[in-house]
């Protein structure tokens, strides 16, 4: 694997597309009006930003689907701004998240559920430093359970865009498989490049916070959907990786 490369196409992806993300930009600044519209105690603003805010959750999700998918194929074209296709791939990749987080959610209910019956009767016998442990050792097993099926649901989500199946996206032992095929030290070493990259630009950029009134909305608008672009870029560059280590 190629990091260096990864990096690299990931850093120059959306800059090679800048005429396309005014369409992205637009939609995160007519949901950003919604806080204004709720300042001016305006509803018509309010409301057209509740409209963009659905218009974000049906289109987003499906368009960067789309990024990842390209990144799969190596492509430095942005994906077309189709938004049957998009609400299409946004439903698909928000039925995926639910499927993936169903044991995190049962491992939740069970765990307080436990504690719940088990906890009161502790602290009615002050039993103070045996319901904080437990409290704490749930915590951390929930905390766990979420973290690595969130892991899986990242390759899952990868695995729909590279096949386009979401049949396949939700076979969980295939998803493994291709996990191991990358390989973990590759997968670890790409989220630590990754996480200092996005860290690197965040604290670069947020020097447009300091403009009174539209800094944050500038680093809104502008700066999470490009560093959105070059992370599911850089994924799909990332999971093409299983063709050279089957």
């Amino acid at each position: 694997m190629d990091l260096s490369n990864i990096v690299f196409n990931s850093l120059k992806y959306p800059l090679r597309n800048i005429a396309k993300l005014p369409i992205i930009f637009t939609l995160f600044i007519l949901i950003a009006i919604i806080p204004i519209g709720k300042i001016l105690d305006n509803n018509y603003i309010v409301l057209v930003g509740v409209i963009a805010f659905f218009l974000f959750i049906l289109f987003v999700p499906g368009f960067f689907l789309g990024v990842v998918k390209k990144g799969s194929k190596h492509s430095a074209m942005f994906p077309s701004f189709n938004l049957v296709n998009s609400i299409q791939d946004s439903i698909r990749v928000l039925v995926l998240r639910i499927v993936y987080m169903i044991v995190p959610v049962i491992v939740f209910f069970i765990g307080f559920s436990t504690l719940g019956s088990s906890g009161i009767d502790m602290i009615r016998n002050f039993q103070i430093h045996s319901f904080l442990a437990i409290f704490g050792m749930t915590l951390l097993l929930i905390l766990v359970t979420y973290i690595i099926f969130e892991f899986i649901f990242f390759f899952a989500k990868a695995r729909l865009a590279y096949l386009d199946s979401l049949k396949e996206a939700l076979k969980i032992h295939k998803v493994v498989r291709d996990i191991r095929n990358i390989g973990f030290v590759n997968i670890i070493k790409w989220l630590l490049v990754m996480l200092v990259l996005m860290v690197v630009i965040s604290f670069v950029s947020s020097a447009v916070m300091v403009i009174p009134y539209v800094g944050f909305l500038i680093y809104l608008i502008i700066v999470i959907p490009i560093m959105e672009s070059i992370s599911n870029y850089s994924l799909g560059m990332l999971y093409s990786n299983i063709d050279y280590n089957n």
